[in-house]
């Protein structure tokens, strides 16, 4: 019997931290994932998880967590891909040590990834954008910063993560202004700020203070407000602004609703995807495609061009009531 624990804590330790330098993020996605796991199977056979061993992780084991995981925890189709990607990454690991499990691990590694439908992006339109940015009630000091953060988020289209990460020597305000941050896959970008975010930055950092190491936006503490923080402001303020736009109650913003509303808006002032993806810190523009999808200006655009012989070209716009009802008389 091959104990699952000892090859469980060299994944982490070696494959992971030594040999892959998985980034923290990376580190506590698949801890959650096997946490997860390893409870299920605990609740579902009664065996402690240090007892376990890699033949009790069958494919039949594995398909049914995946099955708990959507019908009991409620989870997306998109975070059982992600649990499942955390779960072959420890099978192609254990396979390696432990080449006389090859059938079962195999077996494993074929269960397929589950596909899901893709939605279109929610994304603010300039009036919602102006009504956010709007909402925070500035003659108070979080208020000010709120709408700076709110500001940034929407200009520069961070992750909320980056936002929550940003330090005071991130940011470069004169000439070529600038944040700078390490995103996602570790990649650090530099993306410029309008003369709109420099001016509420200036005013806002010559009252904030600070070192260079200290938090942008801090919470009550002085520590960085945390990812959960800033998705509470987002919503806050969203409900604010809904009294005066109530298209942002059906929209329901959140902090990467505004990162859409940047790509969005780069792509209808007919910036290329190229660039719109190397903006955002997309691994590949295959992913910046899905704001492809979501324009609709764009689709009319070739709608007007291939219109029909004999007709006028345009979208098709219904006729005049009163006129409809005197070419019926």
């Amino acid at each position: 019997m091959s104990l699952l624990a000892p090859t469980l804590e060299a994944f982490f330790s070696e494959r992971l931290a030594r040999q892959k330098n998985a980034s923290p993020h990376t580190v506590a996605s698949y801890r959650d994932c096997w946490r997860l796991l390893l409870g299920f199977v605990y609740d579902t056979t009664g065996t402690a998880p240090s007892a376990l061993g890699i033949e009790d992780l069958d494919a039949t084991v594995i398909g049914a967590f995946l099955d708990h995981l959507e019908r009991d925890r409620g989870v997306s189709v998109a975070s059982r891909n992600t649990r499942l990607a955390a779960i072959r990454s420890l099978f192609r690991f254990a396979a390696l040590r432990h080449p006389e499990h090859s059938a079962l691990i195999q077996r494993v590694l074929a269960i397929p990834a589950k596909r899901g439908e893709r939605a279109l992006v929610c994304f603010l339109v300039p009036d919602e954008v102006d009504a956010l940015l709007a909402s925070p009630e500035r003659s108070r000091w979080t208020g000010r910063r709120d709408h700076a953060l709110l500001l940034v988020a929407v200009q520069t289209g961070m992750r909320v993560s980056e936002l929550a990460a940003l330090r005071l020597r991130d940011l470069h305000l004169g000439t070529g202004a600038h944040v700078r941050c390490l995103g996602k896959g570790r990649k650090n970008r530099a993306t410029p700020l309008t003369r709109q975010s420099v001016a509420v930055l200036q005013v806002y950092l010559a009252e904030r203070g600070g070192e260079p190491d200290d938090p942008v936006f801090p919470g009550p503490g002085g520590g960085p407000l945390g990812r959960d923080a800033i998705r509470r402001l987002v919503e806050r303020h969203s409900a604010t602004a809904a009294k005066r736009c109530p298209s942002l109650v059906v929209k329901k913003p959140t902090p990467h609703t505004l990162r859409h509303s940047c790509a969005m808006r780069l792509l209808e002032s007919g910036t290329d995807i190229s660039t719109i993806a190397l903006w955002l810190g997309h691994e590949s523009s295959r992913t910046t495609d899905t704001y492809l999808h979501a324009y609709l200006a764009l689709k009319e655009r070739a709608l007007a061009r291939t219109a029909p012989f004999q007709t006028r070209p345009g979208r098709y716009r219904a006729a005049d009531d009163l006129l409809t009802f005197l070419e019926k008389l």
